[in-house]
C-alpha cells in the first residue's frame, strides 16, 4: 500500500492517519487467538514477554471472569514468530516508509492491548516518545490496530489533533486510586481538545510518538484489543547508549 500526497499530508498536519481495513480478517484472528493463547495461559510466554494483570486485579479489587480479564497488557512479543508476523505485513510496512522513508527500519515497543471490562484501566494522555530514547521524533511512527470495533464505550484511542507539532512534555504519574504501573501523563498541560477515534476491526492508526493520546475506560461487557508496535528508522540514534540493543529492536531491510 502506498500513501498518496492527502494522506502523507494529513499525517504531518494532524500527527496521525487511519487506514480502513489495512490488516486482513484471516491475519488478523490469528494475530487474535495468539494472543489469547498466551494470555489465557495455554501457551507459556515467549523469551522476553511480559504479560501485565491489571491493577484492580492484583490488589483484589476486581475478579475477572476468566484468565484473559485479567490481562491488560502483552509486552514485547518480538521473539514470537506469529504475533511478529504483525510487524511484516506489507501493507503496514509500505505506509509505515512512506512517512519515515525506505531502508532499514526497526521494531520497538511490541505490545497487544487488551483492555478488560470492570476495571478503570483508563490511560491517561501522554506521548510515546517519553518512553523512548531514540531521535529524531520524525523518523519514528507508532502503529495500532483494532482487533474488532472500538469506540466509546468501549475504550477507544482519543488523539489530540496536531500536538505532535509541539515539545516533548513533562510526564508524571496521574493520581488516581488504580492506575497501571507505566501509565504515565501529561497531566494538566495545556495539549488542545481531544478526538475519539473510533475504528473498525482490521482498521490501523498510524501516528507521531509526539502526538498526545490516551483511552478512557472499557464500559462494554467484552474485552477491547488491539495490537501494537513502533518502527524506527536505522537513522535514528540516542545517547550514551545503543538502543536498538536497550528497547530490544529487530531489524527489517528496507
Amino acid at each position: 500500500m502506498q500513501l498518496t500526497p492527502d494522506q502523507i499530508q494529513q499525517y504531518h498536519e494532524q500527527g496521525f492517519l487511519l487506514l480502513p481495513g489495512l490488516i486482513p480478517e484471516e491475519r488478523l484472528r490469528a494475530y487474535e487467538e495468539r494472543f489469547l493463547a498466551f494470555a489465557g495461559d495455554d501457551v507459556p510466554p515467549a523469551p522476553g514477554m511480559k504479560i501485565m494483570r491489571d491493577v484492580m486485579v492484583v490488589n483484589g479489587t476486581v475478579r475477572p471472569r476468566t484468565p484473559v480479564e485479567a490481562v491488560n497488557k502483552l509486552l514485547q512479543f518480538e521473539e514470537d514468530p506469529e504475533l511478529y508476523g504483525y510487524t511484516l505485513e506489507p501493507a503496514l510496512l509500505a505506509a509505515v516508509r512512506g512517512l519515515i522513508g525506505e531502508g532499514d527500519v526497526y521494531t520497538v515497543a511490541t505490545n497487544v492491548f487488551n483492555k478488560p471490562p470492570g476495571v478503570d484501566g483508563r490511560h491517561p494522555l501522554h506521548q510515546d516518545l517519553h518512553y523512548f530514547r531514540m531521535r529524531p521524533p520524525e523518523k519514528i511512527v507508532g502503529t495500532w490496530t483494532a482487533f474488532a470495533d472500538t469506540h466509546r464505550d468501549n475504550g477507544c484511542l482519543a488523539v489530540v489533533p496536531g500536538s505532535h507539532r509541539g515539545d516533548l512534555l513533562d510526564h508524571r504519574y496521574p493520581d488516581w486510586e488504580h492506575l497501571n504501573s507505566g501509565f504515565f501523563g501529561v497531566g494538566d498541560a495545556k495539549v488542545g481538545k481531544h478526538v475519539h477515534v473510533e475504528m473498525r476491526a482490521g482498521d490501523t492508526l498510524l501516528f507521531h510518538p509526539l502526538l498526545v493520546h490516551g483511552s478512557g475506560q472499557n464500559r462494554s461487557n467484552d474485552c477491547r484489543r488491539a495490537i501494537s508496535t513502533h518502527y524506527a528508522s536505522a537513522d535514528c540514534e540516542a545517547p550514551e547508549r545503543d538502543w536498538r540493543v536497550s528497547m530490544r529492536a529487530r531489524r527489517i531491510p528496507g
